[in-house]
């Protein structure tokens, strides 16, 4: 399945654009927000080939697709309207659910990190190569290795700029007010005198009788997303008092006079001390009882993972290594991915199924280079056992790592990639630890066995057959339609249109080529006709027209979609003649469309006509492969 198929599916099995209020996505997963959970088909989504997991969680249906999911998500985006933003609340005037605040806070941080995290790890990255140049002796005091050092460093450096734009976007606020406050924090009047106090003794300038106190928040999380969501409550209260039409000459100024020194005198400093409460206490923590705590968290990352619960560490880790240099809890991640690694590699072994094989191999490379979803959901969770094999092998190195103070020195994906950015008492343990984690995954998995489901596959293509007959056509984002024939023993569906015959094969869609959405023909139209081939009902008619399923009193299941990629053109040059439900006879009208319209805007008008319920019959025939055929002419064949 391609992604454009995928990401018309997941779209419909989350109850269609109508249901979406939010939408983003992260590393390996799509995640909504939803209007109404209840509409969220989670079980075909679990099953959906293309999909690793579906779960709600964090008060959003997660739709874990692995490696791709960023070309998804871009289909998935295409295929709706501008008004679905990146996790937005409805706006919508129904009643409004209830929802777990520890969820709302839980939210909200992904919503701001996540899309930080490119340039996040883009930077990690760098700093990881920086810190090996420098490790093996070439290039010091070079101007190269200055400027590498200066890359890998400008995120932490500028943060407050970064997260300004994240949060404006996560609480619909101004984005450019938004900076002017990051700037605000970040203007050398602060950070100059800040960094001067010891030779001056001054820590505070006078405002109105306020002490503004001289912090450096150049690599600060929490005062500017404080600040930024205080202001998105003090931004639309001023411009409702302001007359509109001086709104764009005072609202700016008035929300910039009241915010600047509210985060300077308030937020700017509580946040600091809340951000230096967390990163101390997670070091002390790590100091008195390191083992324990290492061991805890390697054990139960891949399950925060599971939950979407591990962005709630993120600000701490960003915290600690802006502002101390190192943390302490990126390691423990290191250790939980490398184990599930092993662990997809030790089924690997054992598993008998190509399919499963070909998937344990490749997610276990995926894991080793810090992306454990594929890992996770796709191989050691399908089985348990070898979930929790990577569980234990990650909690035990997990563990050793912080027995010999083992920190990571940028944000990165902990894998084997970033290692350099990794230092401990000596750096062969942090060696030494990537690979027991691996060993011990896959020594344990083989120790705790699989329990082979022979039935997976099977199980997975008749989950797809049902998305496809009940939910959405796979390729056209519709839902599959259902036509029946006649009543003899061998059944005949006429053409319902005419033109050229061409195999389905030809078809620039490999959801209907390779007979994923059913058997059947395609037909190259030379009219802009489509009438019923039998009495019947309009079961599916498609918001733009394009694709219509059709069911007669018999069962037989039919989807005719006219086009190629023609939902994209969103009704245009297609008008309809009768609606969803409606009852039809055998040569009734039922959709008129503008072939050279169609093929002007680019589109292929080749038709396929398919029954969508072909396992119900013993062999689905064409009476041609090739050659004219006019409407009404017989056509497909369904042998009982």
């Amino acid at each position: 399945m391609n992604n454009k198929d995928l990401a018309k599916n997941v779209l419909d099995l989350v109850g269609g654009e109508q249901n979406i209020s939010g939408l983003t996505h992260c590393a390996t997963r799509l995640r909504f927000v939803l209007k109404d959970d209840n509409k969220a088909d989670l079980k075909a989504l679990d099953q959906l080939e293309g999909v690793l997991k579906a779960q709600n969680s964090g008060g959003q249906v997660q739709v874990v697709i692995g490696a791709k999911v960023d070309a998804v998500y871009s289909e998935v985006k295409n295929l709706t309207s501008d008004k679905i933003g990146e996790l937005t609340e409805s706006t919508d005037s129904g009643p409004k659910k209830r929802r777990n605040p520890i969820n709302v806070v839980l939210e909200t941080i992904a919503g701001i990190f996540t899309p930080v995290l490119p340039a996040l790890v883009g930077c990690g990255m760098i700093k990881c190569l920086a810190t090996v140049i420098t490790a093996m002796g070439y290039l010091e005091g070079s101007g190269f290795l200055t400027i590498i050092n200066m890359i890998g460093d400008c995120i932490f450096y500028f943060m407050p700029f970064f997260l300004a734009v994240s949060a404006a976007n996560r609480f619909k606020t101004n984005p450019y007010l938004a900076v002017a406050l990051a700037a605000g924090l970040m203007h050398p009047t602060i950070l100059n005198a800040a960094a001067q106090i010891a030779e001056t003794g001054v820590n505070s300038i006078d405002f109105l009788g306020m002490p503004i106190l001289l912090m450096k928040y150049s690599s600060s999380v929490i005062p500017i997303i404080l600040a930024v969501w205080i202001m998105s409550y003090v931004y639309p209260i001023v411009n409702r008092v302001i007359p509109k039409f001086l709104q764009v000459l005072l609202t700016p100024m008035i929300v910039l006079f009241i915010m600047i020194p509210v985060e300077l005198i308030v937020l700017g400093p509580v946040g600091s001390y809340i951000g230096d409460w967390l990163t101390n206490g997670i070091n002390s923590l790590f100091s008195t009882a390191g083992v324990l705590a290492g061991a805890i968290l390697g054990f139960f990352k891949p399950i925060m993972v599971m939950f979407g619960m591990h962005y709630a560490i993120m600000p701490i880790q960003v915290q600690q290594v802006a502002t101390l240099g190192a943390t302490v809890l990126l390691p423990t991640a290191l250790a939980a991915n490398l184990a599930q690694a092993g662990a997809a590699f030790g089924v690997f072994v054992l598993t008998k199924s190509k399919t499963m094989k070909s998937a344990a191999a490749s997610s276990g490379f995926t894991a080793l280079f810090g992306i454990t979803e594929p890992a996770i959901y796709g191989v050691t969770l399908k089985y348990k056992r070898p979930f929790f094999a990577g569980c234990l092998a990650g909690g035990l190195v997990g563990g050793f790592y912080s027995l010999v103070h083992t920190t990571a020195n940028a944000i990165s994906l902990p894998g084997v990639l970033a290692i350099g950015t990794y230092t401990s008492d000596r750096y062969m343990y942090v060696v030494i630890g990537c690979i027991a984690a691996v060993v011990l995954g896959f020594v344990f998995t083989l120790l705790a066995g699989i329990k082979e489901d022979t039935d997976g596959n099977k199980s997975k293509q008749q989950a797809t057959n049902k998305v496809n007959s009940n939910q959405a056509a796979v390729a056209t984002d519709t839902t599959p339609a259902s036509v029946s024939s006649q009543t003899s023993s061998d059944m005949l569906i006429v053409s319902p249109m005419t033109g050229e015959i061409k195999p389905i094969s030809e078809v620039e869609d490999q959801a209907f080529a390779q007979e994923l959405m059913g058997k059947g023909i395609a037909i190259v139209p030379t009219d802009g006709k489509v009438y019923a081939p039998f009495d019947g009902v309009v079961e599916a008619l498609y918001r733009t027209k394009h694709a219509i399923g059709l069911k007669a009193a018999n069962g037989v299941e039919i989807l005719i979609h006219i086009g190629v990629d023609t939902v994209s053109l969103k009704g245009k040059y297609f008008n309809a003649h009768i609606e969803q439900g409606q009852t039809i006879q055998a040569g009734d009208l039922l959709v008129e469309f503008d072939p050279e319209g169609i093929t002007s805007a680019g589109y292929n008008t080749i038709t396929s006509i398919v029954v969508t319920n072909m396992q119900q019959y013993g062999d689905v025939l064409t009476t041609a492969t090739s050659g004219p055929i006019r409407e009404s002419e017989p056509l497909i064949k369904l042998i009982p």
